[in-house]
């Protein structure tokens, strides 16, 4: 709870037309306040939560059970997304895409108020002196921008269903930490190959997760999802080793960038590591579909050869579409001669600049961090870089 105990509404109404000056002042102030309540973060989460339950007792069913799980996602996401109103060409499709996809929570509006009340009296409480009048109306400001952003796409699509349900119809182990699931939807879900999803699976109630289809949408509306156990990841070890044909799953909104542009003149860069080779897997179905297409080179990466599960299927496709080149990359086992060795980052810098590609990065939070960090000290264009950053469970 706030010091003062006052938890009544920050005002959060539609903020002025600001200047872009206006605005980085704004954001600098949100940036500013939150450095110094991040060094007590595990406090501003258990008052955040606090906080919000006070407010809209409604909004506990959001929140699984065990609330240590995932006690400081939302926090560090909102915070996230506030300080970078300041970059509206890359916050709104985000945000427009986060409002969609949080109508499978029945989200309302007086649910955006209560978070964005509960945030800012959280902060408040920890940012010491350097709280002032003008700091808090920089919070309601970056906030009224994100809430508003989001609650208007879900008013958009009040006509489709907040989730749909999906049927696991297969569930095949290929190793002891990884298993390729396929679940058929209720009804189809509007993705496009690159996409990921939000899921929820019985084994793990209210712990939404996010997975990428690995196959481009079909006749059947089937979804393929490889998953691999990840230390520490309840809802990923819960997948591999306990998902059961019969398995009722929901399914949220489709989400993420990740594509090819067939109209481009520029070559394409795929990188994926691990099961990260999932939505690119996807986005190659669909290019095979076609019989011209921008020449995409692939580097598919994992530590040890069963890391690779999926690349006879990929060899197979480029045998046939001669615009594919299929390169695997190995970190261990020096001795395997069909592949290359290092890391995906050192092996894929070494081929050149790809500074004239569309590139494609997915896997890991960390495989994605030094990938596109040597890709741009390499000479890569930020902005021909694209890669979806979400948890890896």
């Amino acid at each position: 709870m706030p010091a003062d105990g006052d938890l009544s509404p920050i005002p959060t109404s539609r903020p002025r037309a600001e200047s872009p000056t206006a605005v980085s002042a704004m954001v600098r102030l949100v940036r500013e306040s939150f450095a110094l309540a991040e060094a007590h973060l595990d406090e501003v989460t258990r008052s955040f939560h606090a906080n919000l339950f006070n407010i809209s007792p409604s909004a506990r069913e959001m929140f699984p059970i065990n609330m240590e799980v995932q006690r400081s996602r939302l926090p560090r996401a909102l915070v996230h997304v506030m300080q970078m109103v300041d970059r509206p060409d890359d916050l709104v499709p985000y945000l427009r895409e986060l409002g969609r996809d949080h109508r499978k929570f029945g989200a309302r509006s007086d649910h955006y108020e209560a978070v964005g009340t509960a945030l800012i009296h959280a902060v408040r409480e920890y940012s010491g002196p350097a709280w002032t009048d003008d700091v808090q109306r920089a919070w309601a400001e970056a906030y009224t921008i994100v809430a508003r952003a989001m609650l208007e796409a879900a008013a958009e699509d009040a006509d489709e269903p907040g989730h749909r349900t999906a049927e696991v119809v297969e569930h095949e182990r290929i190793g002891w930490d990884l298993a390729v699931i396929r679940v058929l939807p209720s009804s189809p879900v509007p993705y496009r190959p690159g996409q990921y999803v939000s899921v929820e699976v019985p084994q793990r109630p209210r712990l939404w997760r996010n997975l990428s289809p690995a196959n481009a949408p079909d006749d059947e509306g089937v979804l393929e999802f490889h998953v691999r156990a990840v230390d520490g990841g309840w809802v990923s070890r819960s997948l591999v080793a306990h998902a059961q044909l019969g398995d009722e799953w929901k399914i949220g909104a489709p989400m993420g960038h990740l594509a090819v542009d067939r109209t481009s003149d520029r070559d394409v860069l795929m990188i994926a590591g691990g099961t990260g080779i999932a939505p690119l897997r996807a986005i190659i179905e669909e290019l095979a579909q076609w019989g011209q297409n921008p020449h995409v080179h692939l580097f598919t990466g994992g530590r040890v050869r069963e890391d690779l599960y999926d690349l006879a299927h990929l060899q197979n496709i480029a045998v046939t579409n001669p615009w594919l080149t299929v390169i695997p990359v190995l970190e261990n086992e020096p001795d395997v001669q069909a592949a290359e060795h290092g890391t995906l980052a050192d092996v894929v810098t070494h081929y050149g600049t790809w500074d004239d590609c569309d590139i494609l990065v997915s896997g890991s939070p960390a495989m994605i961090r030094a990938t596109v960090s040597r890709l741009l000290i390499n000479g890569a264009p930020q902005d021909h870089i694209t890669y979806d950053p979400f948890d890896w469970d």
